[in-house]
């Protein structure tokens, strides 16, 4: 997406990293957006409105009624003017006071006003970043379509370092003119499996793992907000179906691949991000197996393999596999891709506190004839990247 001519409203919200802001609106201005400034009362603690008015060339807004805007709405003429609403930083205050639809200032007021996309870029402790509250927050907000640009990983001003450092101001920019990279899969139909398969041993115990599903979701929220028409075949997980997206509850293995091969044939791009169970119970007890003092012996026979099954099928979709590994990752990664003969995979190292059910993710992402690092960073930035890269091999392949 060009930024030429584009109405860009950066809000800024009171923490140190709007000391980056000023840089911000420069290179935005450089893109060639035209950029109107508005600034809450705790930003105007760390940096001043002349500053802004200095490198924007245009008039500061800080007041939600403003006595010089026609009619006096002010608030409503910018919501007007926005084609789109970037806050950086976004505090884990304002994203509270968005979660939870408060207009009690310019800011917040403009957010409820605007029909305009919004994008967050949060900064804050990374202690603030990981608490309960705070990534609810985050959750509602995407749910409700508003993008989330970082926190990146690093230093931060109290001398600590972790997830909660706003993204440099031309990783911004890149972010925003880079959604026009994703045009590739615009109006294609992507196909993407997600979290873990349940298999029962008897009506109340089963075999399971670890997946969350988040890189799943991430996946098909980022590919959503690239244009696509997404169908995601969910294993038993508590997350929320991003915008846009329809969503297919599965519980076993044989009802993701029933789900998968019913739609398969038809999609332009299949990725299996699901950790699928490799084995399932040969024969599953009707009734609750007592404890006792004698060994338990559970015969176990392959569950179907999935992502084999849409790699070979003719004419099928461009296909993507997932290799989570905890040790050899590159070399298992290599052999899964030709055994299954794998469009690309995208694989990453799990176990101690690493790839399952937690907020970042690295995969090493290897197709025939090339390979790419995406990470470390969080799983939606991750997946957005990797939509990106889907959307470059797509193109390379007609």
């Amino acid at each position: 997406m060009t930024l030429s001519g584009r109405h860009i409203i950066l809000g800024v919200s009171g923490g140190i990293a709007a000391y980056k802001s000023p840089d911000l609106v420069r290179r935005l201005r450089e893109a060639g957006a035209e950029v109107r400034v508005v600034l809450t009362r705790g930003a105007q603690a760390f940096v001043t409105p002349l500053t802004f008015q200095a490198v924007s060339h245009q008039a500061v807004h800080t007041d939600l009624l403003d006595a010089d805007a026609e009619t006096g709405m002010g608030h409503l003429e910018l919501a007007r003017w926005a084609d789109e609403i970037l806050i950086a930083p976004a505090t884990a205050d304002v994203m509270a006071r968005l979660a939870h639809g408060l207009a009690d200032d310019l800011l917040t007021t403009l957010c409820l006003a605007t029909e305009a996309p919004i994008t967050l870029c949060p900064a804050m402790n990374h202690i603030m970043w990981q608490a309960a509250a705070t990534r609810d927050n985050a959750e509602i907000l995407e749910r409700r379509g508003i993008r989330m640009l970082g926190p990146a990983d690093g230093p931060l001003a109290e001398g600590e370092s972790g997830p909660g450092r706003l993204m440099e101001p031309r990783d911004i920019v890149t972010a925003l003119q880079g959604e026009s990279s994703h045009s590739a899969i615009a109006g294609r139909h992507v196909l993407i499996t997600a979290g873990p398969t349940h298999e029962p041993i008897d009506p109340v115990r089963f075999i399971a793992n670890r997946s969350s599903g988040r890189m799943g979701f991430a996946l098909a929220a980022a590919a959503a907000q690239a244009g696509a028409r997404v169908s995601l075949v969910a294993g038993p997980v508590k997350l929320t179906t991003p915008p846009g997206v329809e969503r297919v509850d599965v519980k076993t293995a044989d009802q993701m691949h029933e789900a998968v091969m019913a739609r398969a044939a038809e999609a332009d791009i299949f990725i299996a991000a699901a950790a699928v169970a490799d084995y399932r119970v040969e024969q599953i007890a009707d009734q609750k197996l007592k404890k006792s003092d004698n060994s338990l012996t559970l015969n176990l026979k392959p569950n179907p393999d999935i992502l084999k099954d849409v790699a070979a099928l003719p004419s099928g979709p461009l296909t993507v596999g997932f290799a989570a590994e905890t040790e050899s990752v590159r070399e298992h990664a290599q052999a899964k891709l030709v055994d299954k003969r794998l469009d690309m995979i995208a694989a990453n190292q799990v176990g101690d506190g690493m790839g399952f059910d937690v907020d970042g993710n690295t995969l090493d992402v290897i197709w025939a004839d090339g390979e790419q690092r995406l990470g470390p960073a969080p799983k939606r930035d991750v997946a957005t990247a990797l939509i990106q890269l889907i959307g470059e091999r797509l193109n390379e392949a007609g």
